[in-house]
């Protein structure tokens, strides 16, 4: 392990140990004494995390008609589809889903008007209704959207499709019914990338938004770990050990097609994209230590970002572009500092805790969601890069490190160790509703997509 930063004690040897052990490279920080930090600019500030917070709109949705006439393996896809369309209306937040066990027997007379009464008397605002039928090999989902207070239809949608696309089409159209009624996009769509060593290697997974569809993307047989998603969600950088000391590749979703970014050097790991995808900024070694560098997605073009003789590491580059967030050890122990993306004025976000590390922008580009050890746990807080209000959002048993932040700022994948093993989880941006949605083998380092991903 590193005695200290300043000494610059970190040896190729001893990092490519550390990572192959399982650890990310900042953890070399873990046996540095702190060091007093000054305080933050305004310690009275409080970080209220309720963006998109509103009461639940009461959503209907009855049974979808012509699913008890189908059989074999229409049944089960229409079944598929009933049920991804309610967990995704229901996972969205947006939502209270008033189902078949509390409607009760539903009549149809053809008068909708007449119709919508008994989910009036549920409370309900809006009924969604969904018919199903098939031919041949394929399902035709109809999806229509009711106001209950007018009868009047308001959304209607068609899709048809393979059985095999069951799921794609239930979370488009629940994405369709979230942004006519919420005027925003969903999540269902989106997909997380993430290392596991369920094979016995640590390779590169991905998953849809709620852990369904877990396909691997690597099959390096080496340590790949660190995956970040291109702006467009086509590709993958990450890192990996195949071919010798650690390099940044590309993995190509469709084509499945690996190539190299940097692969040069003694060691190069933590790879973000900027948000036109041109660019991936990352961490080199340098002499010894570790400096953040950019290069063009093609690996040319690299540039160094810090001189410090500390470990600059973990960057991330912010929404906008404007700015990279980073992981340093300059003050002592490790924090999180800001620059502009040309690698200039270089300032520190994070005071307090005794370790902060790994900064995953929220998509509006004015929180930072990252590990921070209280109190000899680590747990997951939120900053404002601007008042620098914090919160911390986990607490209990457990670890809980590596945050990133779905989509539409709504929601945090992490991960944590409270049932022993490595787990993905996703909680609100609040801390709460926490859900697991892994469960084989050690799984770490999520990262969320920007947008939707082809399967």
């Amino acid at each position: 392990m590193m005695r200290s930063t300043r000494s610059k004690a970190l040896t190729l040897t001893s990092a490519a140990t550390l990572l192959l052990a399982g650890l990310t490279l900042p953890r070399i920080f873990a046996q540095e004494p702190p060091v007093d930090a000054p305080p933050a600019a305004d310690q009275s500030v409080t970080l209220e995390l309720t963006r998109g917070q509103r009461p639940p709109m009461k959503l209907a949705i009855p049974p979808f008609r012509g699913l008890q006439a189908l059989s074999g393996g229409a049944a089960q896809a229409g079944r598929e589809m009933e049920a991804t369309v309610r967990r995704d209306l229901e996972n969205s937040g947006y939502f209270s889903i008033l189902g078949p066990d509390k409607l009760g027997p539903v009549t149809w007379s053809g008068d909708m008007k007449r119709d919508v009464e008994p989910f009036r008397a549920a409370g309900a605002e809006t009924l969604l209704l969904g018919d199903l039928r098939a031919e041949g090999d394929r399902l035709i989902y109809e999806g229509r959207l009711f106001d209950i207070a007018s009868g009047a239809p308001i959304l209607a949608k068609r899709y048809r499709g393979s059985f095999t696309v069951t799921r794609r089409i239930a979370h488009t159209f629940a994405d369709e019914v979230i942004r006519y009624l919420v005027g925003k996009p969903g999540i269902s769509l989106s997909s997380i990338a993430f290392t596991s060593d369920r094979t016995s290697f640590k390779e590169i997974w991905v998953m849809d938004y709620d852990g369904q569809n877990q396909h691997r993307i690597t099959g390096h047989r080496s340590t790949s770990m660190s995956p970040a998603w291109s702006p467009k969600g086509e590709s993958l950088a990450y890192t990996s050990f195949f071919n010798g000391p650690p390099g940044i590749y590309l993995a190509d979703i469709a084509t499945n097609r690996k190539t190299p970014i940097v692969s040069s050097g003694s060691m190069n790991t933590t790879p973000t994209f900027s948000p036109d995808g041109n660019r991936v900024v990352f961490a080199r070694s340098v002499d010894g230590n570790v400096e953040v560098f950019s290069a063009d997605r093609s690996g040319a073009g690299m540039r160094r970002m810090t001189h410090s003789n500390a470990i600059d590491t973990n960057p991330a580059w912010s929404p906008k572009g404007s700015e990279i967030a980073f992981t340093s050890g300059r003050a002592g122990n490790p924090h999180l500092y800001l620059m502009d993306s040309e690698g200039s004025n270089q300032r520190r976000l994070t005071f307090d805790g005794d370790y902060n590390d790994g900064a995953a922008w929220s998509p509006e580009g004015d929180l930072i969601a990252y590990t921070s050890r209280r109190s000899g746990r680590f747990q997951i807080a939120v900053t404002n890069v601007v008042t620098l209000a914090t919160k911390v959002l986990t607490s209990g048993a457990g670890e809980n490190e590596s945050p990133t932040f779905s989509p539409d700022g709504r929601k945090i994948a992490y991960v944590s160790r409270r049932s022993g093993t490595k787990q993905i989880y996703v909680m609100d941006l609040t801390g709460g509703n926490t859900v697991q949605i892994t469960r084989e083998g050690n799984n770490d380092m999520p990262d969320w997509s920007r947008i939707s991903v082809e399967p």
